[in-house]
């Protein structure tokens, strides 16, 4: 069972053009690469590359596609062009290409590109516009910081760039006039603010952010250019709403998380609501970290991505002249196991009176009384309702899965996920006590209970294993931190600026850093552990799978570590997938046996 739930096949939505054909990221070969499905739903396959693609956006007005691809798994996106004219596979002609830095595709405008790129130090982004006609690049900021995300104006005579540097989480805005580089703050550093997603006007007099400045959940507010002033377009005190404004200026599209399960409707642009969009109940219509939801040019249409607990990652397109759904999905899709559930949300108690949010996935028959807990990266991610075929082995090997939003989580406003900052980072670790303190009362032996999670969710892993040895069973670390301080020593230059923020910095926190570090508990650590790290991760090095690994080995404390040459942070390809995971269920099958 586990092998087919690894094989299903999963779309994401990358852009959508003016006739409405569709760009769509599909991995039926294994890897994730381009296909175009025009209005009839024909196929067109157009990349067929040994790596995956990053993202896909046509150019307006022409047939050519621009994407980002990386190599093994590094995250130095390199940027190429598809001429679609033909017939057949295209061409992949280098647009973009040095394989020593990151170039991150934001988008193709009418007979031009726009990139950040880290190759001026390698640790600041800059945005940078590349005119397709001439080959020719013009700056368009180079302020420094983590630019997160970039929107440019639709008369090309602004852009707003947000960026990380300010103290944990918190994000600047920043309006930036294209012509002379001059910028105007639109929220500071003080301000405490998150900004997830960005987008202009169509007459280019105001741009809408998702953000919680002033407040503690994300709202859709408008910044005005004529009176620079944030006000509030969509507002809910207890869920986290984003915005899209369509092209047309006509209609805003709103999507509303509510503890992991994403719904989406119709506003107008001012805000007044129309219509709920019609998506299967349970799951998330909008996957924000992969594939923002894209308006067609002429605002007629929305193609966004959705996923749930019982279904793999697919495509909607939405007409909003009918208010209706279209399905996408692929033709070859195979037929999905019946037996797959929805989680049962609940609220677990934590030592200090706080709650954490959990999603319990258990077997049909109850299961044989035993339990992972699956924590999430990040660590200000989400544990969202969306498919993981590994919940759903897990499920189908027996065991109940617990899948927890700790302390630090998002979504849950931002007072919760800046409960794990600094010198907090131990109290996220105290909620998996709580967690296994609790699991009794939904019939789980607490001595056959383990811990999985990959990256933030590695060193959670570890971290349970090292500062709470007599709770748990065994452990699952993927691309986990072992040493926060070894961390921010060798992970990429870029990402220690930004992570400095949330951990502590090197020069100043470094006692404490060591101290939260599981590898300097490790003679603590008793339980088995098994680690699964990419070769080429950019983000945590490899360094620190075989650091924790030979130290318990020293032990004598059973571990066993599989590194994947091809592979960076994560498992992307089908192929180690199906490798490395079946490996790690018999080795929890073997420790979590009654």
């Amino acid at each position: 069972m586990l092998q087919s739930l690894l094989a299903l096949p999963a779309l994401i939505a990358f852009d959508i053009d003016s006739e409405g054909r569709l760009l769509v990221g599909y991995d039926g070969s294994g890897i994730r690469q381009v296909h175009e499905v025009d209005v009839d739903g024909n196929w067109r396959a157009l990349t067929a590359l040994g790596e995956r693609v990053l993202a896909a956006k046509y150019v307006p007005g022409s047939r050519t596609v621009i994407v980002e691809h990386d190599t093994g798994g590094d995250e130095r996106g390199q940027l190429s062009t598809l001429d679609l004219t033909g017939e057949g596979l295209p061409e992949l002609l280098p647009l973009v290409h040095d394989d020593r830095y990151l170039h991150h595709l934001i988008a193709a405008r009418h007979g031009r590109v726009l990139f950040t790129t880290n190759r001026r130090n390698e640790v600041d982004f800059d945005l940078v516009a590349l005119d397709l006609g001439h080959g020719l690049e013009s700056v368009l900021y180079d302020g420094g910081g983590f630019v997160s995300t970039v929107d440019a104006s639709p008369d090309d005579r602004w852009v707003l760039v947000t960026r990380g540097g300010g103290p944990a989480n918190s994000e600047q805005a920043l309006l930036i006039e294209a012509a002379t580089g001059a910028v105007t703050e639109v929220t500071g550093f003080d301000d405490q603010v998150f900004i997830g997603t960005v987008s202009w006007l169509p007459d280019s007099s105001g741009v809408l952010l998702s953000a919680d400045f002033d407040r503690d959940r994300l709202a859709v507010l408008r910044y005005d250019l004529g009176t620079r002033a944030l006000t509030e377009v969509v507002a809910d005190g207890k869920r986290d709403l984003a915005g899209w404004a369509s092209p047309d200026g006509e209609h805003l599209l709103v999507s509303a998380n509510e503890d992991g399960e994403v719904a989406l409707a119709l506003h107008r642009i001012d805000g007044e609501f129309v219509a709920p969009i019609d998506l299967p109940p349970g799951g998330c219509g909008a996957i924000l970290v992969e594939s923002d939801p894209r308006w067609s040019a002429d605002g007629g249409h929305v193609v966004l991505t959705y996923s749930s607990p019982i279904e793999p990652q697919y495509v909607i397109r939405y007409s909003v002249a009918d208010q209706e759904t279209v399905t996408v999905k692929a033709p070859d899709a195979p037929e999905l196991p019946d037996d797959l559930r929805h989680p049962v949300t609940d609220r677990v108690p934590s030592f200090d009176g706080e709650e954490v949010p959990v999603f319990v996935f258990r077997p049909a028959d109850g299961g044989d009384g035993s339990a992972v807990v699956l924590v999430h990266g990040g660590p200000e991610w989400q544990s969202s309702k969306i498919w993981n075929p590994l919940i759903a082995g897990l499920v189908e090997e027996g065991h109940t899965v617990v899948v927890p939003n700790v302390r630090g989580s998002s979504g849950y406003g931002k007072r919760w996920y800046s409960l794990d900052d600094r010198d907090l980072r131990l109290d996220s670790v105290r909620d998996l006590a709580a967690i296994h303190a609790w699991l009794p009362s939904i019939g789980v032996d607490q001595r056959r209970a383990a811990l999985w999670g990959g990256s933030y969710g590695g060193y959670m892993v570890l971290a349970g294993l090292a500062f709470q040895p007599e709770l748990w069973a065994a452990g699952v670390d993927i691309v986990g931190i072992a040493s926060l301080v070894t961390f921010l020593e060798n992970t990429s230059a870029y990402r220690r600026t930004v992570r400095e923020r949330e951990y502590g910095y090197l020069a100043t926190d470094r006692e404490f850093l060591t101290a939260a570090s599981p590898l300097n508990r490790v003679d603590a650590i008793t339980a088995p552990l098994f680690v699964i790290h990419g070769a080429n991760d950019p983000r945590v090095p490899l360094s620190e799978a075989e650091q924790i690994v030979a130290a318990l080995a020293e032990r004598d404390v059973p571990c066993r570590l599989l590194v994947y040459p091809d592979e960076g942070h994560g498992l992307s390809k089908r192929k180690n997938r199906l490798d490395a995971f079946p490996q790690a269920f018999a080795f929890l099958r073997e420790h979590l046996a009654s």
